[in-house]
């Protein structure tokens, strides 16, 4: 019995991880489940269960200043703060790990302490202007989260702050 308890948390990766193309040039992170251990940049802001605001590695305010007067970043520059980010932060001792990285994507799991437990967080730079990222944290089995997927994206967000990226919106 204690056995399977400390294998509550396996479960399969979910399908559906990455940039999904809905056509007519919308493309964007999956949606959350209806469940609250989810958080997405590509909920409607009318969802405030789910939906967080997107950052920018180049505020129009900080190092991307459109006067000349910024040193803006490269999307290059941004994946390796970003990775930097992922892989250093342990919220609530979840231990991460990269599972895929491209020049516009990441996806790493976060495996809790007890049980096992594993979270999908990605994350995507949005071509575009902007440099925009859109992100996405997920609990794959049960209802609540204790907060973990919010506390996750806030921790990497405050590093993420302190080399000149910037929350979008409100």
């Amino acid at each position: 019995m204690l056995g399977s308890l400390l294998n509550i948390g396996a479960a399969p990766r979910p399908s559906g991880l990455g940039v999904l193309d809905y056509g007519a040039g919308v493309k964007t992170l999956s949606l959350c489940p209806p469940s609250p251990n989810c958080i997405s940049t590509a909920e409607e802001v009318n969802d405030p269960d789910h939906y967080v605001p997107g950052w920018t590695y180049n505020p129009e305010d900080g190092r991307g200043r459109s006067n000349g007067s910024g040193k803006p970043a490269s999307p290059a520059q941004a994946m390796q703060e970003l990775r930097e980010a992922v892989e250093s932060l342990n919220p609530d001792k979840f231990t991460s790990r990269v599972v895929s990285q491209t020049g516009d994507y990441l996806y790493a799991e976060y495996t809790s302490p007890t049980f096992g437990f594993v979270d999908d967080v990605e994350f995507w730079l949005k071509p575009g202007p902007g440099s925009r990222v859109e992100y996405r944290s997920a609990s794959r089995v049960g209802e609540s989260d204790g907060g973990a997927n919010r506390k996750r994206i806030r921790a990497i967000r405050q590093a993420l702050e302190k080399k000149g990226w910037a929350s979008v919106g409100f």
